[in-house]
């Protein structure tokens, strides 16, 4: 026999409410208390009821659907926003549609051409910004709503939701001073970009706030790929052995400074003790919890949030869709500070 299909007065029934109530659950409209819509919610999962996206659309003049653009879905700051994105409009009874730019995002265009055609409510444009103003204009011309999320500044104009780089900066320098550290370094990070500016900022930042030296030799740049940081962090430490401490720019970075550090002949340690400067080194990096490789290292982790970023995103996207003309905003996400102890 087959199965029975659900359908949405079934819903209705199941969560003691109206086909109505159900109908602006699935479609993002109307004010729905949070109580009823996770009950429609919780009918809708147990049943197994899927929305007829068609007839939604043709009722809401909404299809439902938000688009993303990421650069690289496998980086671990927008794999979180992708999950907080994707948790969010599912709770509003969206769905997300995924495209990737590529690593150097020359596909950003393309993504955003494929999305305007599939009749998208909105998009959400994550990391690389090339081709970021021809992606607004052309969002802009179809009525499409566009949000970024970021790990630093977007266009000008643009709403935008990111990270706040220099808090995380002051963060991950703070702790290590307050571990003992007065002599530390920065490694890692493209000259040309605008996240190593606003951590290089905050890390300077803080050395002032406590009369600690910043020494320009002792900031050191990494090319894209970050090929050969712990070559590099070897030879700085070897340069500069009273170095006892190290902000390293991203995850990529942070291992290869590990590595460096033990290649150095010195070991990885928090705290600044008496008649172990030329021993131990410290590290504080920046990651998030999907970092697998950074999960055993004894370091200082500062998360970027990328998770809460992709629910502000999606929060935002949401009050764009219903206010076109709202003025553009400015969203920062603090940062968390994850310090775990030396092994």
């Amino acid at each position: 026999m087959t199965p029975k299909k659900i359908t949405i007065n079934d819903v209705a029934d199941h969560a003691g409410v109206s086909v109505t109530t159900v109908s602006l659950v699935v479609s993002g409209k109307g004010r729905i208390s949070p109580q009823t819509t996770a009950r429609v919610q919780q009918a809708i999962q147990a049943l197994g009821y899927v929305p007829n996206r068609q007839a939604v659309t043709l009722r809401s003049g909404r299809s439902g659907v938000v688009g993303l653009i990421v650069r690289d879905v496998c980086d671990p700051f927008y794999a979180e926003v992708t999950a907080g994105l994707s948790e969010a409009l599912e709770a509003q009874g969206r769905i997300l549609f995924l495209t990737q730019s590529g690593a150097e995002g020359r596909g950003t265009l393309r993504a955003a051409e494929s999305l305007l055609t599939q009749g998208v409510d909105g998009i959400v444009l994550a990391g690389n910004l090339l081709h970021g103003l021809e992606v607004r204009q052309r969002a802009a011309a179809a009525g499409v709503p566009l949000v970024c999320a970021a790990r630093a500044n977007a266009l000008e104009g643009m709403d935008l939701v990111r990270p706040d780089n220099q808090l995380a900066a002051r963060l991950a320098t703070g702790h290590l001073v307050s571990e003992g550290h007065k002599q530390i370094a920065y490694v890692g990070g493209a000259g040309g970009s605008l996240t190593r500016a606003e951590r290089l900022g905050g890390f300077c930042a803080t050395l002032l706030h406590h009369g600690l030296p910043f020494r320009p030799e002792w900031i050191i740049e990494s090319e894209a790929y970050r090929h050969g940081m712990a070559a590099k962090t070897e030879a700085l430490l070897r340069r500069y052995p009273q170095i006892t401490a190290l902000v390293c720019h991203d995850a990529s970075v942070t291992l290869g400074a590990y590595f460096g550090v033990l290649n150095a002949g010195r070991s990885v340690g928090g705290q600044a003790l008496e008649g172990l400067y030329s021993q131990r080194v410290a590290l504080a990096g920046f990651g998030e919890g999907a970092d697998a490789a950074l999960a055993e290292l004894p370091l200082t982790l500062v998360s970027a949030a990328g998770r809460d970023v992709g629910r502000s995103a999606a929060e935002r996207l949401l009050q764009r869709i219903e206010a076109p003309d709202a003025t553009p905003q400015q969203w920062v996400v603090a940062p968390e500070l994850i310090a775990r102890p030396p092994t």
